[in-house]
């Protein structure tokens, strides 16, 4: 298999699946082999997380004793977190003379996730006198780039995330935040700064003008069309009305529910609900669709599947609900609400992400479970 695949390329990795759990003695001879036929790469994967930083550290040294060949290839590891314990393994291969880390962004990956990229790139960095190598990554792209992946794959970051989450940067201790005033390195190891996050947050109001809006927008690292900033801006208005201070939070919500990675094909013109307490919920939506208004309305359990099924009635497309959370950006009373749902869609066999933001949950929701509907409309 190795040697046919160096017929069509010349770079070709060999993955030693549940390398940590096999007989040491057979993986280096299967270890001979595959470098022996072209293989380039030697992964030697904690397939399902088995493996401690010790016995980690021991293979790969046992590996590169044992294995006549192995200077002519590179040593890979891939580390799951079934108990906890991918970042430190990884870390721990780093050590012992691994030369590739197989990570993934947020930890991200099947039952407990993989190991955390942003927290293996970060304990090189900051603990670089132990480690003594270098990543060649721009960490200071890391927290966009995390919550771009949280977006899209629609899995949140828990708040106490090492490296990415709310509060990683966050100190509730008085004596913590004396300390931290009077110099950040006492219980700081790292600015926020050196992984994107600008400390420097700006709030604006509704008395902020186009001008203030584009530069921070510009600050938080977007590149916006003069039609977008136009569109957001209108948008910024809306809501710097309902609330007194909008935060870097609503921006980039703002921001993320204007530059869609799928086309609209249908957008919200109007929305109408009525319920509460001996009423059967309804809901009145307007939509459009290249100029053309469509309205119909339907009657639901609640407000939200009231909502989905006059959605579904406009667009003759019927979804099954699989996931919805609904949670706020900011904290306040009049704080945007995000809504997030997976629809299975069974004419086309996909589960399909929606999100959808306002100051209104519903509406939210409703710009959410539309979101999913026109992604489902590109493959139909």
């Amino acid at each position: 298999a190795v040697k046919f695949a160096r017929n069509g390329c010349q770079e070709v990795e060999f993955s030693a699946e549940d390398a940590t759990r096999s007989d040491w003695d057979y993986l280096c001879k299967v270890v001979e082999s595959v470098i022996n036929a072209g293989a380039c790469v030697i992964n030697l994967p904690d397939t399902v997380g088995y493996t401690t930083p010790q016995e980690y550290t021991d293979l790969i040294k046992y590996i590169k004793n044992n294995v006549p060949n192995i200077d002519k290839a590179e040593i890979s590891v891939h580390c799951h977190n079934d108990l906890g314990m991918a970042v430190a393994n990884s870390l721990s291969a780093v050590l012992a003379g691994a030369d590739q880390v197989e990570c993934t962004m947020n930890g991200i990956g099947e039952r407990a996730g993989n190991a955390s990229l942003e927290e293996i790139v970060m304990a090189i960095k900051v603990r670089n006198d132990i480690y003594k190598v270098s990543t060649n990554i721009n960490t200071k792209e890391i927290y966009r780039t995390s919550r771009l992946v949280s977006k899209l794959t629609g899995i949140d970051i828990q708040r106490n995330k090492a490296i990415v989450g709310k509060n990683a940067f966050a100190h509730e201790a008085g004596i913590h935040q004396d300390g931290v005033i009077k110099e950040k390195s006492t219980y700081e190891i790292m600015k926020p700064e050196d992984v994107g996050i600008d400390s420097s947050s700006l709030v604006l109001g509704k008395h902020s003008g186009k001008h203030g809006l584009e530069k921070r927008l510009i600050e938080l690292g977007y590149q916006l069309t003069r039609e977008q900033i136009e569109d957001i801006f209108e948008k910024f208005k809306v809501l710097a009305d309902k609330k007194k201070e909008v935060y870097d939070e609503d921006l980039h919500a703002l921001v993320e529910d204007k530059i869609k990675f799928s086309p609209s094909v249908y957008e919200i013109v109007s929305l109408q609900v009525s319920s509460g307490t001996n009423i059967t919920p309804t809901a009145t939506i307007k939509l459009s669709k290249n100029g053309e208004i469509f309205e119909d309305a339907a009657l639901g359990d609640g407000p939200v599947d009231a909502v989905y099924k006059a959605l579904e009635r406009i667009t003759f497309v019927k979804g099954k609900l699989k996931f919805y959370e609904i949670k706020s950006i900011t904290e306040s009373r009049e704080a945007l609400g995000e809504a997030t749902v997976k629809v299975y869609f069974s004419n086309i066999d996909k589960n399909i992400l929606g999100r959808g933001v306002a100051t209104d949950v519903i509406e939210a929701s409703a710009k959410a479970y539309l979101d999913a509907i026109n992604k489902a409309l590109m493959y139909m």
